[in-house]
């Protein structure tokens, strides 16, 4: 028998196929990253700044760029420092970190994509209870139970995990520590587990999905009766942002975690996309048609001198 020491750290291996492009991918990686803080950071100043957007379906977005803002942070600081030329390293409990927070922020953004779908239904069918029903109290504790049902997703995923021996391999074939590369390293089977993960990653998304599904079936039932074609307009136009943000979202967690033949570099080109792209391009797609977004990232950018004057 093999006397194999238990691990203690972890080799990042990066995204398979790509040697000897470590710098065209850093300064395109940065600019990703850069872009996505940027983005977020003045789409919560702007709602934050403007009392007109102190509404329900602008405070679940303030707490979408807040996930935005972490989500890619979870993996993308680390991913640059190797690629800049430095230690490939990380610790175990560095890869549990990664692990964990990007479940956790993952799984709450799944969760809140679901809350503002049920935001709209309530805006859209039920507009004279709105204020009612989606009083501060229960924005308050849908927010908070995003939150918490992520922790809890997160965590047990992160357990499943690591309570597995890793005592042989430590190169992590990958840019991040994530389920299905963590699994390969173990010496010990893992078939039992990798079911019961692909179980729990596959049934959240899938029910969040179905409820958003539910949500804009009776929204569009609700739309359609509306005799005002200006009317059916501006509804469909507040629900296209939500439903674009949804698509970028699930995809890439469908062609991850869903698909029963992993592919390496595919896998690896699809999480670099929901890692780094989608964060930086919700902050476009929710106010590029939304002219009270767009009024109020004006006042905040003359304010901070970027416009000359406001418009």
């Amino acid at each position: 028998m093999r006397n194999l020491s238990v691990v203690t750290e972890f080799i990042l291996l990066g995204i398979p196929h790509t040697e000897d492009l470590e710098t065209m991918l850093f300064v395109l990686f940065l600019c990703f990253y850069i872009f996505t803080l940027i983005g977020n950071l003045l789409i919560l100043l702007a709602i934050i700044s403007s009392t007109r957007l102190h509404t329900p379906m602008y405070f679940f977005l303030c707490q979408l760029s807040v996930c935005d803002i972490f989500f890619p942070s979870v993996s993308s600081p680390k991913m640059l420092f190797y690629l800049s030329g430095n230690s490939r390293v990380i610790s175990y409990a560095g890869c549990v970190s990664q692990l964990f927070f990007y479940h956790f922020l993952g799984c709450t953004e799944c969760f809140l994509y679901t809350v503002m779908a049920y935001d709209r239904f309530v805006a859209i069918c039920y507009p004279l209870r709105y204020t009612v029903i989606m009083s501060h109290r229960v924005c308050a504790i849908l927010a908070m139970g995003t939150s918490f049902f992520g922790c809890i997703q997160a965590t047990f995923l992160t357990t499943l995990t690591f309570q597995l021996p890793y005592c042989g391999a430590n190169e992590v074939d990958y840019f991040f520590c994530d389920i299905p590369v963590m699994l390969k390293l173990a010496c010990a089977d893992t078939s039992a587990l990798e079911m019961v993960g692909f179980i729990s990653v596959g049934l959240m998304p899938l029910s969040c999905f179905l409820l958003i599904l539910t949500s804009y079936s009776r929204i569009v039932y609700s739309i359609l009766q509306i005799r005002s074609a200006e009317g059916r307009r501006r509804a469909f136009s507040t629900c296209s942002a939500h439903l674009t943000a949804i698509l970028l979202f699930y995809m890439p967690v469908v062609l991850i975690y869903l698909r029963p033949t992993p592919s390496p570099w595919l896998d690896a080109t699809v999480q670099v996309l929901n890692n780094l792209v989608t964060p930086m391009l919700n902050p476009l797609i929710y106010s590029l048609r939304n002219k009270e977004v767009k009024s109020s990232l004006r006042k905040v950018l003359y304010h901070l001198g970027f416009l000359p004057e406001q418009l």
